[in-house]
């Protein structure tokens, strides 16, 4: 590998000399120009790995010229410097994509800094793209990617479903793409040219939620001054989706499980039997046959709709689709950006493919989505990435070997986390054995998830630490009352508590 090269432009002849007494050496040649204009006639022939120029000069400005050159590389990093800097010129020169912008007179070891991480990220751009998004898929048109094994028996069973009207039940973690699987059956099925509607119950207040449903008659309630028609109405002949039906109350699920069999409802403060033909899709992220053996959710609902299930893997299970996601993404990005689409080096991949993704591929496209913004060049650099997906940040990650799987269950998580009491060793070593233990306990019990376990198992503790004192337990947990009674309503936990 020969020298880097670095090209300086600035029309002051003492800052070109400093500049190469600073840093010309075996490893990186150092070229001048005193124009915007001669930087645009050397770059075509030196080809400089970086380029750091001036603001203000005679002829083109250092603004004009960044344009020009990312006109025509646009791979070249630009770093910009300025003795007159101005929020509006920093704001600008970051808007034009440079990857930096420094104030004069300069911190040496700061300029240093700067150029070295400007060399590297040149480097890393220009020999270790790993992905360049071109063209487009019909996977862009349904959002849906991927092809490892738990994709591709999705894709199947929509598939199968194409000719049906059976129901649907659509389960996994948030963030896995429940919506766009009802969507593609609902693209699929004989019912695509009528209307697919969406509602999220647990966006809804239980008092709204019915009204929405089912629509009501003027002066039902206060505030109901005129007749509303319900999405069970407008969806007639179509597909209706019902996203997070865990989160339904007991007496609104009554009246759908009344609809799925008959066909019929009524609006709310109406006295009409109406009739519809609506095909039902239904998604949640909670566990299901948890809350029916919990009598929080109709035993006979829970059969009407689980008729056909389609189960989504977490992110973490497929890490083989990460690199055909970013692709997806990076494509969709930049079309709504109005962009080339961005590409990616290798170490960012990688470091990607490490991730755990408790968020799922939602999570993924919002740090897509925030590198494409963050990178000062045409390809996002492992920089260009939060902390916390990189490493970088402190987070904790799961150990080698460790899947990180939500199981559940309160007893089990319990015992694996009072098995590790008394072992010793520093805070974080502690925490660390405490985690791997819960994940061997996940594994021997695949169909339970760790998080909500022990999230409800902490809660049961606390209250009986405090004698049932729900302000010393908030204090406890490091949350808030007003947390702490979502959490014991979420969880049953009033029923069950017996604080000896």
């Amino acid at each position: 590998m020969g020298a880097r090269k670095l090209l300086l432009v600035d029309d002051e002849a003492d800052v070109r000399y400093s500049f190469r007494r600073l840093f010309e050496g075996p490893d990186l040649e150092v070229w001048e120009a005193a124009s915007g204009e001669e930087a645009l006639r050397l770059i075509p022939k030196v080809q400089p790995d970086l380029v750091v120029m001036d603001i203000r000069m005679a002829g083109l400005s250092g603004l004009e010229t960044l344009r020009r050159i990312r006109q025509t590389d646009p791979r070249l990093l630009v770093i910009l410097m300025t003795a007159y800097g101005t929020t509006q010129t920093a704001i600008e020169a970051m808007k034009l994509g440079a990857y930096d912008y420094l104030l004069k007179p300069f911190d040496v070891a700061k300029l240093r800094a700067a150029i070295e991480q400007g060399l590297k990220a040149a480097r890393d751009m220009r020999q270790t793209v790993a992905i360049r998004p071109e063209g487009s898929t019909d996977e862009d048109t349904l959002g849906l990617v991927g092809r490892s094994e738990p994709m591709q028996q999705v894709f199947k069973l929509i598939g199968q479903l194409a000719g049906s009207d059976a129901t649907v039940l659509i389960t996994g973690e948030s963030g896995t793409g429940k919506e766009l699987v009802a969507r593609a059956i609902y693209q699929h099925s004989r019912r695509a040219d009528q209307p697919f509607l969406a509602v999220n119950c647990a966006a809804i207040p239980e008092g709204l939620l019915e009204s929405e449903l089912f629509g009501h008659e003027r002066g039902a309630f206060t505030g109901a001054t005129q007749q509303r028609i319900g999405k069970f109405e407008q969806c007639h002949r179509g597909t209706l989706f019902l996203d997070e039906i865990g989160d339904m109350s007991l007496a609104t699920q009554a009246k759908i499980l009344r609809v799925l069999q008959t066909g019929r409802f009524e609006r709310v403060g109406g006295n009409q039997t109406l009739q519809v033909d609506v095909r039902i899709l239904a998604a949640t992220n909670r566990p299901l046959e948890e809350m029916v053996a919990a009598r929080q959710f109709r035993e006979d609902l829970f059969y009407r709709l689980n008729v056909v299930r389609i189960h989504l893997p977490p992110l973490r299970e497929r890490k083989e689709d990460i690199p055909l996601l970013v692709e997806y993404f990076l494509r969709r990005i930049a079309r709504e950006q109005n962009q080339a689409p961005k590409s990616m080096t290798a170490a960012a991949l990688e470091a990607l493919q490490g991730y755990h993704w408790p968020g799922n591929v939602r999570e993924l496209e919002n740090v897509l989505r925030r590198a494409s913004v963050m990178a000062k060049g045409e390809a996002i650099l492992p920089g260009d990435l939060p902390p916390e997906v990189t490493g970088s940040g402190g987070a904790v990650r799961p150990a080698a070997g460790a899947e990180a799987r939500p199981a559940g269950g309160s007893t089990g998580a319990a015992a694996a986390v009072g098995a590790e009491q008394g072992t010793g060793g520093s805070e974080e070593e502690e925490v660390v054995r405490l985690a791997q233990r819960l994940f061997q306990w996940a594994r021997r019990h695949p169909d339970r998830k760790v998080l909500p376990a022990v999230e409800r198992e902490l809660v049961v503790q606390a209250l009986k630490e405090t004698r049932d004192n729900q302000m010393r337990a908030a204090r406890l947990l490091g949350i808030t009352r007003a947390t702490l009674r979502k959490r014991i309503e979420k969880f049953g936990i009033r029923r069950e508590l017996r604080v000896e």
